[in-house]
C-alpha cells in the first residue's frame, strides 16, 4: 500500500513514539471490534479522527509541523486509515471454500 507523505510522516511518528502508536492501535482494536461493521465506514471515520490528529500534533512535532499543514487544503489519510486497520484490526475471516460438486 502507497502512503502519501502525510500519511508517512504520521505513521513514522508513530514508530517512534510508542504512546502515540499504543493509543492508535487500541483505537483501532476498540473500533473493529463491532463484528458486522463496515469496514469501508470504520475507514473513512478513522480517516478524520487522523486527520484531526496530525493537525493537531503538527503544532508541537517538529517533523509534522514541517509539512506545512497551514494553507495546505484538507489532505485525504484515508490509506493509512485502511491500513492500520488491517495491520492493527482482526483478522480477516477465511473466505468459505465451495462445495464440491
Amino acid at each position: 500500500m502507497s502512503l502519501n507523505r502525510y500519511e508517512q510522516a504520521l505513521f513514522d511518528y508513530w514508530t517512534k513514539q510508542p504512546d502515540e502508536k499504543r493509543h492508535w492501535q487500541s483505537k483501532v482494536i476498540e473500533l473493529t471490534r463491532t463484528p458486522a461493521g463496515d469496514p469501508g465506514v470504520m475507514a473513512r471515520a478513522l480517516e478524520r479522527e487522523l486527520w484531526e490528529h496530525l493537525v493537531e500534533r503538527s503544532q508541537h512535532v517538529r517533523v509534522l509541523r514541517d509539512l506545512r499543514l497551514d494553507g495546505v487544503p484538507r489532505v485525504s489519510l484515508l490509506n493509512l486509515a485502511e491500513h492500520v486497520i488491517r495491520l492493527w484490526g482482526p483478522p480477516p475471516k477465511p473466505r468459505r471454500q465451495a462445495a464440491p460438486g
